[in-house]
């Protein structure tokens, strides 16, 4: 914050969490600003009184096991690793880009974005240029998503506004108090779609891909997943105040934008919202994916239950249903997951807040000169009536986020390979957060990795539909892959708590529309699902062993 409101102060930023030493844990990558405006950092309205200049920063994490724990130690290794990355940060994407076996970054920034290769001795070197993967506008989130089913990462780049110093505009409160603007007071960047030629180059395919069609929205976040269940990586991109974007993969190279005849556009009202952060998953048990937007104050969050037929996506506003709309009502909310945090195999809400303007009744002071911190929050998927669900509000917001901040990014992942899934939460001109799980113990979990196969080892596999079977109980339905949340990038493992029952089979449906199945893994571990290691189905084929 620099004092002078400029917007993109607000918005950013996120982090990654991904194994970027292929040593079996996740390490940690957070994304940075900067002072907007030229000004002397000791002299700006706020002066900024740490490190200059700020930088995006890379930790490493050293996890250590003894005793039936796993002690956690990150180490900061930016400098080491070679990453130079002083952009004004909003959010990054960790993917294996070149399919060389290790993770690289993809930085999106306001100004040119960066493409960090990992080189698999702890550094990183700047192919930004030699890639073609650079985006010179206000870019906030990406996805790394095989949308043509060549068994590599394509980018799929989120774009926000066209935003510069010179065309800040000064802005207002009903008292008629200097506030930060909304997006309405700029016009809306559109988003891009880069094809991977399998070894980290990128062409530019939006045109002929189809994102012309489609009026630009003011993108803030996505989500790529199967969503319409014909086994092709469609994309939910997460527009602020316009309607919200979904893709859906035609097979042949092409998009068609169905936001709007499939429902997942616009609320129950018919009312575009000012959606930030989007997730998906199967809360109601039904075996298809549904989708989770968090929005403005004044707004509620909504949650679309996915009523889709293979080619024909169909989304239902069930927030007044599910209980959640009077509880996000006053918040403006970024980051948020589905995940099981009580280990009961239902996905419940992880939502972090934090405003972007000044409310009434918390006036701007000396001490507290940007009044926007907000409590987070988590909702407990609960039995609802008729036989749904529904979600409740766990007491006293998030566990353990301590003093609320102004929160915008929300990374998931097992930082301490236990089990449960860790959150990890960036917050807007303030500390990050590290929140360990510590509802799970003993060994009755699985987890997950799947992982395509290349010409140097294996990678981390995205968009990636997983179904767990059980023994006398529905399947569980759980997306693995880096997309979703808000500007961040997440853990591409999947962990699932066993509650006693038993697995009798896992099945892998991958983004060339495949699909393996493997025998039930061993508890307490993470196991490789290698594509091309599982027994290959055949469409239609009885799924049983």
């Amino acid at each position: 914050m620099s004092g002078h409101l400029y917007y993109p102060e607000v918005v950013g930023a996120g982090g990654a969490l991904f194994d970027y030493d292929n040593d079996g844990d996740l390490d940690l990558y957070l994304v940075q600003g900067s002072l907007l405006g030229g000004d002397d950092p000791a002299e700006a309205p706020i002066p900024w009184t740490g490190e200059w200049p700020p930088r995006d920063r890379l930790f490493r994490n050293d996890l250590e096991h003894g005793d039936g724990r796993s002690a956690i130690h990150f180490v900061d290794v930016t400098e080491d690793s070679g990453i130079a990355a002083f952009g004004y940060g909003m959010g990054v994407t960790a993917s294996d880009l070149d399919n060389d076996g290790w993770t690289d970054l993809y930085v999106l920034n306001l100004g040119g974005n960066q493409l960090w290769r990992n080189e698999g001795d702890g550094t990183f070197v700047d192919r930004t240029e030699a890639s073609g993967a650079d985006d010179p506008r206000w870019s906030i989130a990406a996805a790394a998503a095989d949308y043509d089913g060549d068994l590599d990462l394509d980018l799929f780049v989120v774009n926000y506004l066209n935003f510069s110093l010179v065309t800040h505009k000064t802005c207002l409160t009903e008292r008629g108090e200097i506030d930060y603007c909304l997006p309405s007071a700029y016009q809306p960047a559109p988003d891009r779609l880069l094809r991977n030629d399998g070894a980290g180059r990128f062409t530019d395919v939006s045109a002929t891909a189809g994102l012309s069609a489609a009026r630009p929205g003011n993108g803030l976040g996505i989500l790529a997943a199967d969503l319409d269940g014909d086994r092709r990586l469609d994309f939910h991109v997460a527009n602020d105040l316009m309607p919200n974007h979904l893709w859906m993969n035609n097979g042949d190279g092409t998009l068609t934008e169905e936001g709007l005849i499939s429902g997942a556009a616009l609320n129950a009202d018919g009312e575009a919202e000012a959606s930030m952060g989007v997730t998906g998953g199967d809360y109601d048990g039904d075996g298809d994916l549904d989708l989770f937007l968090t929005h403005f104050h004044r707004e509620t969050n909504t949650l679309y239950r996915n009523d889709s037929d293979p080619g024909a996506p169909s989304f239902r506003d069930r927030t007044n249903a599910a209980a959640l709309a009077r509880p996000s009502w006053d918040a403006t909310s970024f980051g948020t997951a589905f995940v099981d945090l009580d280990l009961d195999g239902w996905l419940d809400l992880a939502v972090v807040n934090g405003a972007v303007t000044f409310a009434a009744g918390r006036p701007r002071t000396e001490d507290d000169p940007f009044p926007l911190d907000q409590p987070n929050q988590v909702f407990l998927n609960v039995p609802g009536s008729g036989g749904g669900r529904r979600f409740e509000p766990a007491p006293g917001g998030l566990p353990g986020g301590a003093a609320p901040q102004v929160s915008r990014g929300l990374v998931t992942g097992d930082v301490d390979n236990d089990g449960d899934t860790d959150l990890v939460i960036t917050n807007n001109n303030g500390p990050a957060r590290l929140l360990l799980n510590q509802a799970g113990t003993g060994d009755d979990w699985i987890g997950l990795a799947p992982r395509m196969v290349t010409a140097h080892g294996s990678r981390p596999a995205s968009g990636v539909t997983l179904r767990i079977h059980r023994a006398g109980a529905p399947p569980l339905v759980r997306l693995a892959g880096s997309s979703g949340s808000y500007a961040s990038s997440n853990d591409p493992r999947v962990t699932v708590r066993l509650d006693g029952a038993a697995v009798t089979r896992i099945e892998a449906q991958w983004p060339d529309g495949s699909v393996e199945q493997w025998p039930a893994p061993p508890a307490a571990a993470y196991t490789d699902l290698a594509r091309g290691a599982g027994r290959r189905l055949t469409p239609g084929e009885d799924e049983e062993p």
